[in-house]
């Protein structure tokens, strides 16, 4: 899918994956995640493959895939718990982070009854459980009104302040700050 890729992410940087669908905006998120394994080449952290440490590598990044995670059959506070406790994050992080992304108030609401912008809030949500170093996000903005992109913006702002990296893709121009561009041409 893709020939001579070659990128870098400083820390506090973000990077915007464009392209148009089947480009392979996706497959990449997955391949720096660790989610698949390249047919060649090599993906780095810090000069290492990731492959190396794949545990070290999986807890020093968040990944959001297009679909939220969202069980339809837990209450939001739930939902957000469970990956606490599946990240090892202090649960005390939840209702923060529910305020933070204004479902606070729905947080005894069943996932089903979510709106797909309330669930793309609560996926948001994962992400202010503990820093990490890498965020990869794929389609963060989908199905979200003004107000979540703009808190979207910021919380990739605040990300990239404390060392984070941000990468992500998006079919929306989105005004990140200082934000770098890849795109993605796909199969020709």
């Amino acid at each position: 899918m893709f020939e001579n890729l070659d990128f870098a992410a400083e820390v506090g940087a973000a990077l915007w994956l464009a392209g148009p669908n089947g480009s392979g905006k996706s497959s990449l998120l997955r391949l720096m995640a660790g989610l698949l394994e390249p047919a060649h080449g090599t993906i780095t952290w810090n000069g290492e493959a990731i492959t190396t440490d794949r545990e070290a590598h999986r807890a020093r990044l968040r990944y959001l895939g297009h679909l939220d995670a969202v069980k339809p059959h837990l209450s939001v506070e739930e939902n957000l718990r469970f990956w606490a406790e599946y990240w090892d994050a202090p649960r005390s992080g939840v209702a923060p982070a529910l305020e933070r992304v204004g479902l606070a108030r729905l947080h005894d609401a069943a996932g089903r009854r979510l709106s797909a912008g309330q669930r793309r809030r609560l996926a948001l949500a994962r992400l202010l459980l503990a820093p990490v170093s890498l965020w990869l996000l794929d389609e963060p903005t989908a199905a979200l009104d003004s107000e979540g992109i703009a808190l979207f913006t910021t919380l990739v702002t605040e990300c990239r302040a404390q060392g984070g990296i941000v990468v992500f893709s998006s079919h929306d121009v989105l005004a990140v700050p200082e934000m770098r561009q890849l795109t993605l041409a796909g199969l020709a």
